[in-house]
């Protein structure tokens, strides 16, 4: 009895959770759609009250599109914008942030509201403030970031710290989602296999790579720096990598500075992660079948192995696709970025599920 008054006073928040993990998810597809749509500088202020609303008559889209006229983006690259133009990558900046705040009201709504009811239980309210300092934080990166492409002569962001809040996002969705597990899944599920925990935390590690290098990727715009496949503009460890000297790339990248500005350098290193998670992921479900487990174990241990295949496939046809790039466009290539990105996270999340279901360390909160 008191087993099933837990699981009824836990189930509410977990499912609240779970709507957070769902939102979250929505909130990284919009910054991807802002990225592509070379949204982000649009707003050039953080208003956190009055930002809410878009302007309501032309007077103030006036006044808005004047603020984005003084920055580097539209005296270099945007400078034949029209209003109109204008309003199309504001609304996409505008509801990106609107979404954040949405999120914001819907963690902190029902938290008063669990509060009130006392369905928290002490072991919770350490996550929780975990929870609420992980969004507060991304939200601060995120304005570190729109912050950087306002200087200078920058026409986008900086592709580092576009990094640092793709991976700040995936940190929070994945800490919700762990949270929403412990509240859901009776501990009699879990198995307890410290081997295949350890390769699972080590595929975790090489995809938070992977997924930094997407974000590099993304950052530079390099798509068009090498669409083809399987080599890398006909060669399997294309040439200037590493340059010897400043400019051999055409900037002035020399030395490590190459891992993380090089396009060609940031393609080849994507691409091997990919082939070595695709491998590390059949190894994991080998392994995976060949245990005992409970049947939640044995209905999901497939999960990582189909979105990893799909993800190499949409990574392929992203790369391929990126020659029918047409600036201010959504189109193939757009889209096909897009569900890279989408299952990027559902593979993320399935194998913080396997590292969930496969570790044997008892849940606090229930």
């Amino acid at each position: 009895m008191t087993k099933e008054l837990t699981q009824r006073s836990s189930k509410p928040i977990a499912i609240w959770l779970l709507i957070g993990v769902g939102m979250i998810i929505v909130q990284i597809l919009l910054g991807g759609i802002t990225r592509l749509t070379g949204s982000g500088l649009s707003i050039t202020e953080w208003n956190v009250v009055t930002g809410a609303f878009p302007p309501t008559n032309n007077q103030q889209w006036l006044l808005e599109f004047e603020k984005y006229k003084a920055t580097p983006q539209f005296n270099l690259l945007n400078f034949d914008f029209t209003l109109q133009d204008f309003k199309h990558i504001f609304f996409w900046e505008w509801f990106h942030r609107f979404w954040a705040r949405l999120i914001g009201i819907v963690f902190a709504i029902p938290f008063i509201i669990f509060l009130f009811q006392k369905r928290f239980k002490p072991s919770m309210v350490k996550p929780m403030l975990i929870l609420f300092l992980l969004g507060a934080l991304q939200g601060a990166i995120g304005w570190i970031m729109v912050a950087s492409g306002l200087e200078g002569d920058a026409i986008y962001v900086k592709p580092t710290k576009l990094a640092l809040h793709f991976i700040f996002a995936l940190g929070l969705l994945c800490y919700t989602f762990w949270f929403a597990l412990e509240l859901l899944v009776p501990k009699e599920k879990i198995v307890v296999n410290p081997s295949i925990r350890k390769l699972n935390i080590g595929i975790l590690s090489v995809l938070v790579l992977q997924l930094v290098y997407g974000a590099f990727m993304a950052g530079h715009k390099a798509a068009t720096a090498a669409p083809t496949w399987p080599d890398i503009n006909g060669h399997i460890v294309p040439p200037g990598m590493m340059p010897a000297r400043a400019g051999t790339d055409g900037g002035n990248n020399e030395g490590l500075l190459n891992l993380i500005d090089n396009k060609i350098t940031i393609h080849f290193i994507h691409r091997g992660l990919a082939y070595l998670l695709l491998i590390l992921i059949v190894i994991l479900t080998i392994r995976l079948y060949k245990i005992a487990g409970s049947s939640l174990l044995h209905k999901t241990r497939w999960w990582p192995i189909l979105l990893v295949t799909v993800q190499v496939i949409l990574g392929i046809a992203s790369v391929l696709l990126s020659l029918k790039i047409v600036p201010n466009h959504w189109g193939p290539f757009e889209w096909m970025a897009q569900l890279h990105q989408l299952v990027a996270m559902m593979l993320l999340l399935s194998l913080v599920w396997i590292g969930y279901i496969v570790n044997g360390i008892k849940s606090k909160a229930t």
